[in-house]
Order: C-alpha cells, then structure tokens, then sequence
C-alpha cells in the first residue's frame, strides 16, 4: 500500500467530538478576496477542510480538523480567526 493509502487509513481511526455551538475556524472572505489567500488555504491544509466556491468563497468544513495550525501559520493576517476547541471538543488522535 502506497503512503497516502497508510495515512488515509491511519487519520481514519481518528475520532471527533464537534462543537456544533462554537465553530474554531472562522474566515473572513474580504480578507481573503483582498489577499488572494483562498487557492492557498484549499491546497495548503493536510485535512482538506477548506474549499473555495465558484464565487470565490472559502467555506470551512471545520468539523473535521486536524487542529494543525498550518492554515493560520501561513494564512495572511486577518484572513483567519483560529483558536483551539474548547475543552473536551475537537479531534481526538488514536493508533496513528
């Protein structure tokens, strides 16, 4: 099995508790539309959690997050509001 086939199935055996109340990545499309940073955030996030509209939005499938921080390390300033999950939320890492 190739690695992307050994990481899939190894990020699979991951476990989530979602904090529906309180998303922890929040986008702000004018920033992004003024920075560009949209075609970076899709490609750059391990987890594949952003993707960007016909129209140019960012959505964020924030649910499944790794909790990495690369988005916010190379995101422009402002484009992102990050913090981690609240306590007891948010990904849990299991056999990986």
């Amino acid at each position: 099995m190739d690695d992307l086939g050994n990481l899939a199935e190894r990020l699979a055996r991951n476990s989530y508790l979602v904090d529906e109340a309180q998303p922890h990545i929040q986008v702000d499309q004018e920033a992004v539309r003024r920075t560009g940073a949209g075609p970076l955030l899709v490609r750059i996030c391990p987890a594949h959690v952003y993707s960007q509209g016909v129209d140019g939005r960012i959505e964020v499938a924030w649910a499944g997050c790794l909790e990495c921080g690369t988005c916010l390390a190379v995101a422009p300033e402002g484009t992102l509001t990050w913090h981690y999950p609240r306590g007891g939320f948010g990904v849990g890492y299991r056999y990986g």
